[in-house]
């Protein structure tokens, strides 16, 4: 049975009235009349955002009064009877307070809905790419909420969840924001239980995102709990950055926000242009560069190398804890102290160790692709002396 390992938070439940039925799992089950009622007949007024899955609505339930938020699946979309039962069966039963609330569900005739709790203030993606002339960006500290927010969530379900649960759709548009930018993960219909046993890895057709998705992922279709970190890390960076994830419109090598970013954090003594031009270079320097830092360590190539989501929870949390005061122009220490778990020492040593061994391996490949150019040039002007002779 699926289910969480202890319990890691509560989330307001919606009281069933008593005209609904409910599936096996305690979900509400909605009629199609109702939700069309919900949400004015699924009108253009209600509609609050659309995606590769199906259109989502703003709407009341009218038995309860309760605003929610109403996805239609596409009947021709990627999102077949298949991950909708998963992400029923998923939202049902796995609760925490970063992951979107399941409101109750919808199967009637070849209608497929699902009904979540409201999330006011949209998704990550609207507030970096989508912003308003009037709208004010997101803030150095607000962001770092953000991430260590949306870490906490794939933390619980790498480790919260039994089975574990391998997300595979980690993205700015999937992350939703409550009152107070409060981060929850959504959309699990990609999800899949992680491997079980001695196996490594689970082997399954190639879903996903284009430039979330690992590369090893992406070449092989062996998907693990590391597939999971490098899509953090590749939202980690869009909310550093403020660029897209992939952006076709600009040149080949500035399209993906990984290949982009790499060489300018390689070139550690001028991390400037990795910052969002809408920052203002209102932040620390020492904690933008630990950001950068994580960032890249979790979309390295070596799976292996990138770290574990509790690692990622104890350096976003310390990153969170160390507020930006613009009036006074340096950190400002939380008034609450860290633990000793989220020390800044535990954090540093961590950071320390990987970027120093990633950047060992960069070196050691650069080193090797230079020798091999100077034995390819010398078997060249070999070559050349043995035909001039």
């Amino acid at each position: 049975m699926i289910g969480s390992k202890k319990e890691m938070g509560s989330r307001e439940a919606a009281s069933t009235p008593q005209n609904e039925s409910t599936s096996g799992h305690g979900v509400p089950i909605f009629s199609y009349l109702e939700l069309a009622k919900a949400t004015e007949n699924f009108s253009n007024k209600s509609l609050i955002g659309r995606g590769g899955f199906g259109a989502v609505y703003r709407g009341q339930l009218e038995s309860t009064g309760q605003v929610v938020a109403v996805k239609r699946l596409d009947k021709t979309g990627f999102q077949g009877d298949k991950e909708f039962l998963v992400e029923v069966l998923m939202l049902s039963l796995l609760r925490h307070p970063n992951l979107v609330s399941l409101i109750g569900y919808c199967a009637e005739g070849d209608q497929r809905l699902l009904v979540y709790e409201y999330m006011p203030l949209g998704s990550l993606e609207y507030h970096l790419h989508d912003l308003k002339h009037d709208q004010k960006p997101l803030d150095w500290n607000t962001r770092m909420k953000i991430a260590a927010g949306a870490a906490k969530g794939l933390e619980f379900l790498h480790n919260g969840a039994d089975p574990p649960v391998i997300y595979r759709d980690l993205k700015s548009s999937n992350i939703l924001l409550d009152e107070g930018f409060h981060p929850k993960l959504s959309d699990f219909g990609l999800a899949k239980f992680g491997p079980s046993g001695d196996k490594s890895h689970v082997s399954t057709r190639i879903m996903g995102t284009r430039g979330y998705c690992a590369p090893e992922y992406m070449n092989s279709g062996k998907l693990t709990m590391k597939s999971d970190i490098f899509s953090f890390g590749v939202f980690l960076l869009e909310l550093i950055t403020g660029r897209k994830a992939l952006d076709d419109t600009r040149d080949r090598d500035q399209r993906s926000i990984v290949d982009w970013a790499r060489p300018l954090w390689k070139d550690s003594k001028n991390l400037a242009p990795l910052a969002d031009p809408l920052l203002e270079g209102q932040f620390s320097k020492s904690t933008f560069k630990r950001a950068i830092e994580i960032a890249m360590l979790c979309t390295q190539e070596n799976a292996n190398g990138r770290p574990s989501t509790s690692e990622l929870v104890n350096a976003l949390d310390f990153l969170a804890s160390q507020p930006y005061n613009p009036n006074e122009d340096k950190r400002v220490g939380n008034k609450n102290p860290v633990n000793d778990e989220y020390s800044p020492e535990k954090t540093s040593k961590m950071l320390d160790r990987d970027l120093e061994r990633e950047r060992a391996v960069a070196d050691a490949k650069m080193w090797g692709e230079t020798c091999r150019e100077k034995r390819q040039q010398q078997g060249a002007e070999s070559n050349a002396d043995g035909i001039n002779r």
